[in-house]
Formats: structure tokens, sequence, C-alpha cells
């Protein structure tokens, strides 16, 4: 009786949102057409999901054809360079799109139910899943100009006249958030001649869907159920902020969008309880947080995008006074059944966007003209008012923290820095593939693709990846070796657990200090020399042990050298 009770009040909180959302727009046929799906997926999905999470989730993120071999499928090769090399370091992978697409490396789907036949299909999916939990894109804002869906938009075929947003080329758009500088609407021509302007928040090529339309929100919970039915235990919401559109408005953050993501939230825990929603909303602080709603009912985790760029920051100007001022907020923010998804690198660049509010305009432009000096490139947003601003610096986050003339000691030893970092705050740490095999600026890449992002999307075939991380004098080896051995570690003691208790202080400009603080266990203190000098500090350490080098210490003062990081504990 009580799973029939709880079913019962899971569908009515579902019934809720949907009216919240549409009110009398969603008629009861359409919401028992969604509540037989919403059970049918919950009947047929039988492989329990982890409750929460703990010290030993780490994510890989990686795209599904980033490796290949002769004759084989994509997925068929990443699975055996995870196997070979990548295993003991993560129990989550993040595949990037995996389905049929027509650009921008896989974000305009071009069908969201099949996987893309290059790299095989939903069985080698779930091949994968017996070595790591999966983490899925559901890309919810936009579709391929390529898909079916639109090819029966432009037929107008019956239930698809509304599938997409048609404006009047002449409506005062001005207030729109934009997050690329290209047009917003976009012509294109219908079956019967008719010339119709659509909402491209991104491009083109990806035709935002009109989720007022009850038919499109039916079409992508199918989606989701789908995902959830391939395994899928986490699940990202690509570009969410923007899934519903005002005229009038900025368009972003809309009280329908919230409403849209409590929805899915309320159907995976429906239908597949421990599922993992993370809202992936490239923006200032105060409105990614809005994301975890009231800490039960919208987002289990937000992307921490402040992070990259702050850590960033904190090594080029080697004080950490800003990285330390923004973390003492964050044990505030984080509230109810929430944590954070954090990362330094992506299949994206670095947003900059975050850092508004935290960083003067002038230091952000500093940063920015820095990192184009060493190579970097840049992407530009259009505002309201006619300027533009730096929205995403492209670039690996070796090459972002390092100068052309640095040796590999040196990259080294600020890459493992940053790393050290990000394990230790607190919540879900992600680390791109480019990341763990070392990589550098893909300038050829770039050249020959002719966007700016591709200089960290680099592809490699097995053989050259895997003789480049057996080459023991190479950075790649180096990299996966100690980048390796700091995740191992890290998965080792519960003081890392995303939950632990968290304080952060400078102890100078150039050293900052985290403590974290386990439930039960010993904790551990984390110092950070984000200076090219070497640091001497008063610091009791007598009978603590440094973890990263195995050495117990007995000194009233600590030295540490430039780029160093420690792991200082009892246990």
């Amino acid at each position: 009786m009580e799973k029939i009770t709880n079913d019962a009040l899971n569908i009515q909180a579902i019934k809720t949102l949907v009216t919240n959302i549409y009110g009398d727009n969603f008629n009861e046929q359409q919401f028992s057409t969604l509540e037989k799906h919403i059970t049918q997926a919950r009947n047929e999905i039988s492989m329990p999901r982890k409750k929460g999470w703990d010290e030993t989730d780490v994510v890989l993120i990686t795209y599904a054809d980033q490796f290949s071999a002769p004759g084989e499928k994509r997925l068929a090769t990443l699975q055996r360079v995870f196997e070979c090399w990548l295993t003991p370091y993560f129990s989550h992978i993040h595949l990037l799109p995996f389905y049929p697409w027509s650009s921008d490396d896989g974000f305009s789907v071009v069908d969201y139910h099949r996987v893309d036949p290059l790299c095989g299909d939903w069985d080698d999916i779930a091949r994968l899943g017996r070595h790591a939990r999966l983490m899925f894109d559901f890309v919810c804002n936009h579709i391929s100009a390529q898909s079916d869906w639109f090819a029966a938009w432009l037929a107008q075929k019956a239930g698809y006249e509304d599938f997409f947003i048609a404006v009047d080329p002449d409506t005062d758009l001005s207030a729109v958030t934009r997050p690329r500088a290209l047009p917003l609407l976009t012509p294109f021509t219908l079956n019967d001649g008719r010339v119709k302007h659509l909402w491209t928040t991104f491009s083109e090529d990806q035709i935002d869907l009109n989720f007022a339309s009850p038919v499109v929100l039916l079409a992508m919970v199918d989606v989701l159920l789908h995902y959830l039915r391939e395994g899928a235990q986490y699940i990202r919401l690509d570009a969410v902020g923007f899934m519903w559109k005002t005229p009038g408005t900025s368009c972003i953050h809309l009280e329908k969008t919230h409403q849209l993501v409590k929805l899915f939230r309320a159907i995976v825990d429906a239908v597949a309880p421990g599922t993992v929603i993370i809202t992936e909303t490239n923006v200032p602080h105060k409105d990614n947080i809005a994301y975890l709603g009231n800490g039960f009912d919208e987002a289990h985790m937000v992307y921490q995008f402040p992070l990259p760029p702050l850590v960033l920051h904190a090594i080029h100007t080697a004080c950490a006074r800003t990285l330390c001022e923004w973390a003492q907020n964050l044990s505030e923010k984080r509230v109810g059944e929430t944590t954070w998804f954090n990362f330094l690198a992506s299949h994206d660049g670095i947003g900059l966007n975050p850092l508004r509010g935290i960083l003067p305009e002038a230091e952000i432009v500093a940063l920015v003209e820095a990192l184009q000096a060493e190579g970097a490139r840049v992407n530009w947003k259009n505002n309201p008012d006619g300027s533009r601003s730096p929205y995403e610096i492209n670039v690996t986050y070796m090459d972002a923290l390092s100068a052309r003339a640095d040796t590999d000691a040196q990259r080294l030893a600020r890459f493992l820095l940053a790393h050290a970092l990000l394990l230790t705050f607190p919540g879900v740490p992600a680390i791109y593939i480019q990341s763990i095999l070392g990589s550098r600026n893909d300038d050829a890449g770039v050249k020959r693709l002719g966007y700016n992002r591709a200089i960290n999307r680099q592809k490699y075939t097995e053989a050259e990846i895997n003789d480049a991380l057996k080459n023991e004098g190479g950075l790649r080896h180096a990299t996966l070796q100690q980048l390796g051995k700091l995740i191992t570690l890290r998965r080792q003691y519960a003081a890392f657990h995303p939950d632990s208790a968290f304080s952060a202080r400078c102890i100078n400009d150039s050293i900052m200090e985290i403590i974290r603080t386990p439930e039960k266990g010993e904790p551990v203190t984390a110092l950070f020399n984000v200076s090219d000098s070497v640091q001497v500090i008063p610091f009791n350490a007598n009978g603590l042990r440094e973890l990263l080098s195995g050495v117990t210490v007995n000194n009233d003062s600590l030295t540490l050298a430039p780029w160093q990081a420690m792991w200082l504990s009892k246990a």
C-alpha cells in the first residue's frame, strides 16, 4: 500500500507541475498519455541507482567518438581505452551527445532516440555501462534542422505545426539574452512556399523547441524516459536556461523554465529514484544556483561555473584572495539534498559570464588578453546596448595555465595544483578527457574545422594515444600518472565526501587553506601555493601526514614549493 500511495503522490505532484506550466492547454487525454508513459517506464526499469553521492564519485567527460581503431565502432574503442588506462580513477562517464548529429560536435541532434552509427548502438552503451555509471546529455532546448521533426514541421504535418517558435521579424526582441553573436531568428521556407522566422538561440542549424506546446513536452519526456531505460544515472540538461520564451523578457531563467526542470526532476524521481539531474547554465553564480530550487524539488547538482575561471585567475595573478572569498560563501549557498558539479575543463571553453559580479570587468579583460597572447581563442557575445563582451575562452586547461616558454615541469606543476583544488572543493568532481590526457592546444584542429572550440576537442587513434601514454618521458604519461594519483587519494578519504563540512581562508595572498571535515573520521587540511615562489608559513603540522607525498610532518612551519598543493591529515 505504501508504494501505491507514494506513486499516487508522485503522479499528483507531476500533474500539479503540468497545470502550473500549461493551465487548461494541457488536456486530460494528454495527461493520461503522460501518466501512461511514466508508469510504463517505471515498470520496465529494474536497475537500481545509487542514492546520493560520496567521495568515490569522480566523473570522466568524453566524446563517444574520442578514440578510433580500424574497422571498429568508436564506443568499443572508447571502452577498451577506458579499461586500459582510466578505470581506477572514474566512477562515472559523461558521454557527450552520442546521437546522430549535424553540427556543434553533437549538440545539434538529428535523432534523440538513436546512437550515432559511427559510435555503435544501444548495446554498446549498455556494455560501457558495466564499467562505469553513465551520464547522458538531454539536449532539451533545440534540435537539428536536419531532423525528422523539423522536416515534419516544414511539411506542416499534423501534430508538428507548433513544434518550433515562429516570430514576426519585426517583433522587438532587444531584451533577449544572447549567448552568441549570431542572429536570433532564422528564416525558413515551408514546403508550401511560405517563409517563417524561427527562434534559433545558438545557430541556424539548432532550432529551438516550443515547450509552450504540450505536444513538444510529451515528445521530450519520451526522450527523457528513453534515456532512463538505457541506463542513464546522471542526466545533464543542456542549455536549459533558455527553454521558455516570452518576447519582451530576457527569455532566460524564466519561471516556467524552472517549472520545467522541476517537472523533469519529479518524473525521474518517480521512474528511477537515485537518478541525478544536473543543470548546465553558464551564467552568473546567483542565477546558476537558483536551479537548486528548495533543495529537494529541482536540480540535484548545478555546474560550478565560476570555479574554472577563478582557479585560472588565482594562478595567473599568484593571488588566491578572490577565489577564497568566493569559496567562503559556498557552504551558505548549498541547500537540501544538493551538491556542486565541479570541473575545470569541458568540451566548451572557459566561461567568463560567471565571473561577472565577482571580478571587475577590467580584470576579466586582462585575463582574456593574457591568454590570447599565449594562443587562446575568444568567443564574444552581443549585449542589449549593442556592445560586445568576451563570453568564453577556448583553450586546453593545460595551456590556459601556461606560457609557451614554460617547461613541461612548470606546466604540470600548475596543472596539478589546479586539479588538487578541484578535487578538494565540496561537490562531485568531473575531469575532461583532454585534461587526464595532458593535451595541449589543437591549433591544427581549429584551422581545419574553422571554429574556436576545436582547440580543445582533439580526437585520437587508439594506437597513438596508447603510444603517448606509454612514453615515460612525455607530458601525457606524466599527467595521467600524477593526476591519477591525486584522484586515487581523493577517493580514499571520507573528508572529500561532497557533503563534508568545508571552510576556506587565505593564509596570505598566495596561500589558500581549505579544511574538509567528515561526519566520521579525520579532517583533511589542504594548502595551495598559487605563486611561482617558495612560501614558508607558520603551521602546527606535528604528527600530520602529508597525503600526496606520504611523509609524516613534525614541524611548526611548512615550506611550499611554487605551485605546490598539500593534503594534511592524521588519517
